[in-house]
């Protein structure tokens, strides 16, 4: 039988896998619409996509977190979240079909109406995956999200692709969500055990409201955070600057996502798992904590030393305004990751209203900092912004430690050496390749030097999760060679 760790293990093999492929894609496509698509095209999309991250936070009402926390969901818990999550997506939708002419009125531009009436089906192919996610979710069948994930990302990619090749400019960006949503929830119907009935009963849903809609506010809050900057930029800046911070804001966030998506497939079930377990589930805790901050501070570290070469090689010239702001933003997505985890572990516990709470608090702040800032510019507002959610890596490990005893000593030995090692890793690399002029040779030099050194400080260091991951990498090689 398998036990938890070994569900773990492969949750995190597949989540990562999963990450992989789909950043690998974003990155190929990314660069190719990148240089196909205007300043302007990418500004378009980033204007609206808070009104279709809100909506969709609507129609999902924080179920999928609420079923992973139940010990035994029933065919009627996942059937009630079905048909309340379809009914609240459609009404969502209609409300943003009426709304769109005056979205297009906020942001001065009067084509951004048709563009929205679009883009918001997103909405509509979301609900109806949403109670299959959730299935897939609570049982961790990570391997079968992964393979739909993966599938969906390479199609719309491609259409996206042949749509910017036959110049529809930003219908471009917008048909590529859509058809990833739209595949994706085809492919959860088809490969998960459980399906809907026309018995429909609401109760479900009340007993776990009090619960998910904490989360359901606390997810609004989260995706108002994270476009706060576009929202204000579309209304106060030129379309061409929304899409620079938008294109830095969407590379950084690939390679964040390759750790925090891993981690959130498998994160909160494995803590509910072991809820009853609190000196057990704390070591788990500190091992995931450690596990990211040895691979999350490296990657972004190193993301923003190369970003300027990254930048001007693969999308172009035209972009070069982002990188300053890449290299910024990299900076605070190396944290991410690290809240993830603690958040998951909030949740878990049951604790959705002190979610909500801290949710709210860094909505206001980031807000009013914005606010307050952007006369002086977007660089003034990027560096707010990343001082902000490095300061809430610790507020958020303030709560997880008078729930589990996790001590800010113990916190910042567990992720502390890893950020220190991580940046005079970069900063050596950078001092020793700044004499180089060839900006090919120059990426190519400071990613495989900073990746050799970094690796040769963790063997010297004798650090016990390399040793954890390169044998797990090797048992996987093993076995499959051993497979007939």
């Amino acid at each position: 039988m398998e036990t938890l760790k070994d569900k773990t293990t492969r949750g995190l093999f597949w989540g990562g896998l999963n990450n992989v492929v789909q950043q690998g894609l974003g990155l190929v496509f990314g660069i190719v619409l990148g240089r196909l698509l205007s300043r302007q095209d990418y500004g378009m999309v980033a204007m609206i996509a808070i009104f279709s991250l809100v909506a969709t936070a609507l129609q999902e009402s924080g179920f999928r977190n609420a079923l992973a926390n139940l010990k035994h969901p029933r065919h009627e818990d996942y059937n009630a979240v079905f048909w309340f999550n379809l009914v609240v997506g459609v009404s969502c939708y209609l409300a943003l079909f009426i709304a769109a002419p005056l979205i297009a009125f906020f942001y001065h531009t009067p084509s951004l109406t048709a563009l929205c009436r679009v883009a918001f089906l997103s909405i509509v192919f979301s609900c109806l995956g949403t109670a299959q996610s959730a299935y897939l979710f609570r049982n961790l069948k990570v391997k079968e999200q992964a393979q739909c994930n993966m599938t969906a990302a390479v199609c719309s990619n491609l259409v996206g692709l042949a749509m910017a090749l036959a110049g529809c400019g930003y219908w471009a960006l917008c048909t590529q969500t859509l058809v990833y949503i739209g595949m994706n929830s085809f492919l959860l119907w088809c490969i998960s055990d459980w399906r809907p009935t026309l018995h429909i009963d609401f109760k479900p849903v009340r007993r776990m409201f009090r619960f998910s809609s904490k989360l359901l506010a606390t997810n609004i809050l989260e995706r108002v955070n994270t476009n706060v900057m576009n929202i204000l930029l579309g209304r106060y800046f030129t379309k061409a600057e929304v899409g620079d911070y938008n294109q830095a804001y969407q590379w950084s966030s690939k390679v964040c996502y390759l750790m925090q998506g891993t981690l959130a497939q498998v994160a909160q079930p494995v803590f509910t798992n072991v809820a009853d377990e609190r000196e057990r589930q704390l070591r788990i805790l500190r091992k995931l904590v450690r596990f990211t901050a040895f691979l999350s501070f490296p990657m972004l570290f190193g993301f923003g030393l190369v970003a300027r070469e990254f930048i001007v090689l693969t999308i172009g010239p035209k972009w070069i305004y982002s990188a300053a702001l890449l290299q910024l933003l990299c900076v605070s997505s190396a944290f991410i990751p690290i809240s993830s985890v603690l958040t998951n572990l909030l949740i878990s516990r049951g604790h959705s209203g002190t979610y909500f709470w801290a949710t709210f608090c860094l909505c206001t702040l980031l807000v009013t900092a914005m606010l307050a800032l952007y006369p002086y510019g977007i660089h003034a507002m990027v560096w707010a912004y990343v001082f902000i959610y490095i300061l809430w890596t610790f507020v958020w490990h303030y709560f997880v430690s008078r729930l589990t005893g996790y001590g800010l000593l113990a916190f910042l030995k567990d992720i502390l050496g890893f950020a220190l090692i991580s940046f005079l890793v970069m900063a050596v690399t950078w001092l020793l390749t700044r004499q180089l002029t060839s900006l090919p040779l120059l990426l190519a030099a400071r990613i495989l030097l900073a990746a050799t050194i970094y690796y040769a400080v963790m063997r010297l260091l004798r650090v016990k999760i390399l040793d954890e991951c390169i044998a797990f990498f090797t048992s996987k090689i093993s076995r499959s060679k051993n497979r007939p």
